[in-house]
């Protein structure tokens, strides 16, 4: 036997759930202690349809006891009223003393009412449900239990219900579309709801909200303030949270909730409610969605996914660090604008927010919660783009203060460190706004393609991410140390390429190969290109044993520097057609930004390549 006890806040109740019941455990027999007289209405007691339990507190709410149960109760245990009356609860009722203590004596301190729920499960279904109620009165402590026995049948009562059942049923299988309502405590599902939820209806669901119940722990949020809404006597409420159904499928629902009053005063809790994912892309495919992971870290900067939609945003961790909100109670809105304090910033966005401009790439300073003695110096750069024939946003958002910070401070001792300190701010720009037009290309020529796009996306920002984060801990912006640099990133990328076979890399780099911010990041970016390539290509394979991919870089001179990376797969049969695909045009033009000359070079087995590049580039700014 096993028991569990949960608040289920969806109902607003304690639920008490019994496994397997053991009524060895519940019920002990023991010898009559007390003299109990029936109370006045026992008569009335004996002929409802549902259990009374009566009890009388015992030493100020020590124990209780033992003045009545209901028939259901004692026939579930074997035995009579006279069994049971005249002991304490703790004696005679030991696991119901236990589990019910604290509310007893609550209620008998209080004389406030408590409701509760009692689940009977066996093998895993569930039994037996009953309703409970506690309260005080004529100076005992009753409890009542409306029981529901599921493996009895009993039908659904539709004959309240205004619909003709059939032809809604059929609408719904087509529309994906449900409703439900809730009276008195107790739902009623239509079958569109079960359509929805990709399950059949089972006798307990007239009991929980079995929609919210699927809701995944992102979206609990909008589910609390769905109901802070309407519990209040009249309201409307109007969301979209994601469910993920018992199959595992995740699913966008749009809800409408609406509470009134019938003709005889009782409060009716309606919900509509439309499985809208076919307007969304999947989880793996939104347009830009993946890209989270780069930045899940960072608190310094922050991917900003349909910013300029108030309902489905989607913000990492950085912009609520940055704002210091926390993002289960945060509601996106334009109100974040009033407390930025550059005026010709806040119209910009506003703008951009209304359509009337496409992108906009601000710096100003930003109060946190308007307080003029919290001052943020953020840059912000979002865009609109299309599709899926919609329109999307993306956007990033740099806390900036610390690097506006230290060049004030190197302003008043070294102009040549501002210089670089300005230099790694802007790279970081140049580098989101390069991701973005790798994005672009990559839109176009695997359209067909997203999950694609997705692994290429992931790897290069995950890439710039570790070799800013390591500047940024060092710097240092001209001296990273290569070799150090590849052992993490190698460990990041088998994390993040979705790999369909088994492949080790080996690298080897030079120990003192040291390379500036600008040499580093164009490079890496190759080198991430290379190796997807060969991920994806060089082992269609997957029962041949050792694949592997090794990089080799290793100083030629003092002025230039030599990478070689090779497979063991199965080599190129049209080298033609390799060249002009897209992966090596991004490969030509990032070796152009290089300076340095790309070649593919004979290799025994599998494909290699060698890339030249200098060890040392001008800066960029002057």
């Amino acid at each position: 036997m096993k028991i569990e006890r949960e608040y289920r806040r969806f109902e607003g109740i304690d639920e008490v759930r019994i496994f397997d019941l053991d009524k060895n455990e519940f019920y002990k027999p023991t010898s009559e202690k007390f003299d109990t007289e029936e109370i006045p209405i026992q008569k009335l007691i004996d002929n409802v349809p549902i259990d009374i339990h009566t009890f009388i507190p015992y030493e100020n709410g020590k124990d209780f006891i033992v003045q009545g149960i209901g028939s259901f109760t004692l026939d579930q245990f074997g035995c009579t009223p006279e069994d049971v009356k005249g002991r304490l609860m703790s004696k005679v009722l030991p696991e119901f003393f236990n589990i019910l203590y604290d509310d007893l004596v609550n209620v008998y301190k209080t004389h406030e009412a408590k409701d509760m729920r009692f689940v009977y499960y066996r093998n895993n279904k569930v039994t037996i449900i009953s309703n409970t109620r506690i309260f005080e009165d004529i100076g005992r402590i009753f409890i009542t239990n409306d029981n529901f026995e599921t493996h009895m049948g009993k039908p659904t009562d539709m004959s309240d219900r205004n619909f003709d059942e059939d032809k809604t049923s059929m609408m719904e299988n087509f529309s994906q579309t449900g409703s439900y309502h809730k009276i008195n405590g107790k739902y009623m599902w239509s079958q569109g709801i079960y359509n929805i939820i990709n399950r059949p209806k089972e006798e307990s669901d007239d009991y929980y909200n079995i929609v919210f119940d699927l809701v995944i722990p992102e979206d609990k949020h909008i589910v609390d303030k769905i109901f802070e809404i309407t519990n209040r006597e009249t309201a409307k409420c109007e969301e979209i949270i994601r469910i993920r159904t018992v199959d595992g499928t995740l699913k966008f629902i749009e809800v409408n909730i609406y509470s009134y009053f019938d003709e005889s005063g009782i409060i009716i809790r309606q919900g509509l409610m439309n499985d809208i994912t076919k307007q969304y892309p999947s989880e793996h495919n939104k347009p830009v969605d993946f890209l989270l992971d780069g930045f899940k870290n960072s608190k310094k900067l922050a991917l900003l996914i349909e910013p300029l939609n108030k309902k489905q945003y989607e913000f990492s961790k950085g912009f609520y660090y940055l704002i210091e909100k926390n993002y289960e109670s945060y509601h996106h809105s334009r109100d974040i604008i009033n407390n930025i304090v550059e005026k010709d910033a806040a119209e910009q966005i506003i703008k951009l927010a209304d359509g009337e401009i496409d992108k906009i790439d601000v710096t100003f300073t930003f109060e946190v919660d308007g307080n003029p003695n919290k001052r943020k110096i953020v840059d912000l750069f979002i865009e609109r783009f299309d599709y899926n024939n919609r329109t999307h946003s993306l956007g990033f958002l740099t806390d900036v203060t610390e690097d506006i910070e230290k060049q004030n401070e190197l302003i008043e001792s070294n102009d040549i460190k501002l210089i670089l300190i300005k230099e790694i701010h802007h790279r970081v720009k140049n580098n989101l706004q390069v991701l973005n037009s790798f994005l672009n290309l990559e839109k176009r020529a695997y359209r067909n393609d997203p999950n694609l796009i997705i692994d290429h996306m992931q790897t290069r920002l995950s890439s710039l991410a570790l070799l800013h984060e390591k500047t940024y801990r060092s710097k240092d912006f001209k001296n990273i140390n290569l070799k150090d640099y590849m052992e993490d990133h190698d460990k990041q990328t088998k994390t993040l390429v979705d790999m369909p076979v088994e492949v080790d890399f080996e690298t080897h780099v030079d120990e003192d190969l040291n390379l500036s911010i600008e040499v580093i990041t164009p490079l890496l970016l190759i080198i991430d290109e290379l190796t997807m390539n060969a991920v994806k290509h060089a082992f269609p394979d997957k029962t041949a044993p050792n694949k592997k991919i090794t990089k080799e870089i290793k100083r030629l001179d003092n002025n230039t520097a030599q990478l070689i990376v090779k497979d063991n797969g199965v080599g190129i049969k049209d080298v033609k057609k390799v060249t002009k695909n897209l992966g090596c045009e991004i490969i030509k033009s990032l070796t152009r930004q290089l300076g340095g000359t790309v070649s593919l070079i004979e290799h025994e087995n599998g494909t290699a390549y060698k890339l030249i590049f200098p060890i040392e580039m001008k800066h960029t700014i002057e």
